[in-house]
């Protein structure tokens, strides 16, 4: 994709435009400039500059309002090249603005809608692209946006959702962490002196939090560093094949935790796998995008090997049946909407259904946390003043035997 800079003039008043244009070849982008009305007057292509083929990522709220107002544009008759250009001019975010001036310039170029979004897979996911493509080829576009629009918006509700519920306890955690290191670092060692200046033997829990606050002082760098290095080599060790397949195959086995993380994934593979269905996508394509969108390596290693079984000829069901990872009511669920010939939406009401189930479950989770958080702060502080104030239970003791 070439730029091109030109002089134009608009044809209803004559005034002088002079900008850039990219297209793929130059009568590319004379054919952009006359949809938008423009005369060339001269053009001429821009040596080193290319368009645009990564772009940036984008957030899940700004795609969302993109892709519903683009469904709605679409309906109401606009044309594609028009849309985005009323959407690039509306949007806030420099990212997204400039992804969507680059699809429109593509377009413009010849390119389908698909093929465009496709030079963004920072900005728009294979679930996105292929969703669109089907609704290109099914002459359903509209209606195709407007599912993903909505499918987008009930992934971010659930996104939202799971981080709000566990936003309370990581600041109660962080504020622990926080006070009990204050306590250790110039609390203390004000006691500790004092203890000191009456010589004596202190009790072992006093003597054992002296102890520990003198390390903490005298290597807090070392600690500090060593803490972040070994949350840097956890988070670097997950993102390898080896420690992605660890993790993954642990966190949906924890207690508490473990039964949320595994419904989340489920309820996007149900979710995600019901709208690519109904879109029309082939399975075997749909079983290789929900793969890589479910976000567990566990779960992705079965889906690749249920479509294999559903290549040589296995029902859905039966070949994700073989897999515990999927639960007996998903696989029943799924069995009765491949009976009855409604899938999609069978999958779309298991999805609902464990959306309400990690809601409540999240609820639930979120008021047994909040109290245990606050005996565990109670116990950690409280335990620390108890510590520092038994020698002043046994200050006489400790006078006489100076």
């Amino acid at each position: 994709m070439a730029s091109f800079a030109y002089v134009a003039r608009e044809t209803g008043t004559g005034r002088e435009i002079r900008s850039t244009v990219e297209a793929a070849t130059e009568q590319a982008a004379v054919v952009a400039l006359l949809n938008r009305n423009l005369l060339v007057v001269s053009i001429q292509e821009k040596v080193g500059k290319r368009g645009k083929t990564g772009g940036g990522s984008v957030a899940l709220a700004d795609l969302v309002i993109f892709t519903r107002q683009l469904a709605t544009m679409i309906d109401a008759g606009l044309a594609m090249v028009q849309s985005l250009q009323g959407l690039a001019e509306q949007t806030t975010n420099k990212v997204m603005r400039d992804v969507i001036k680059d699809v429109c310039t593509r377009v413009e170029g010849g390119d389908s809608f698909s093929e465009a979004l496709q030079k963004h897979p920072k900005a728009f996911t294979q679930l996105y692209v292929s969703m669109v493509g089907a609704g290109e080829r099914g002459g359903l576009l509209a209606e195709i946006l407007a599912r993903l629009a909505t499918y987008l918006e009930n992934t971010a509700r659930l996104r939202k959702k799971v981080k709000s519920s566990m936003m309370y306890p990581i600041v109660v955690t962080l504020v622990a962490i926080a006070i009990t290191v204050f306590l250790l670092i110039k609390v203390v060692p004000v006691f500790g002196e004092i203890y000191t200046g009456f010589g004596g033997q202190l009790p072992g829990p006093t003597q054992f939090l002296v102890d520990l606050s003198n390390m903490m002082k005298s290597y807090f760098i070392l600690f500090l560093l060593g803490g972040g290095g070994a949350v840097y080599g956890w988070l670097y060790f997950i993102k390898t094949k080896t420690g992605r397949f660890f993790w993954d195959s642990r966190r949906i086995k924890l207690p508490i935790f473990g039964p949320i993380a595994h419904k989340i994934c489920l309820a996007r593979f149900t979710r995600t796998l019901a709208s690519l269905v109904r879109s029309g996508v082939p399975i075997l394509d749909v079983l290789q995008i929900v793969s890589q969108t479910v976000g567990n390596v566990v779960m992705e290693k079965a889906i690749k090997t249920a479509a294999g079984d559903i290549e040589r000829g296995e029902s859905i069901s039966a070949a994700l049946g073989k897999h515990p990872v999927f639960p007996n009511m998903i696989i029943r669920m799924i069995t009765a909407g491949e009976q009855t010939g409604k899938i999609d939406n069978m999958l779309e009401r298991i999805s609902d259904f464990l959306d309400e189930e990690i809601d409540t479950t999240l609820s639930g989770l979120t008021s047994l946390i909040e109290p245990i958080l606050i005996v565990v702060l109670g116990v950690v502080v409280g335990g620390m003043v108890i510590c520092m104030f038994l020698p002043i239970f046994k200050m006489s003791d400790l006078i006489m035997k100076k």
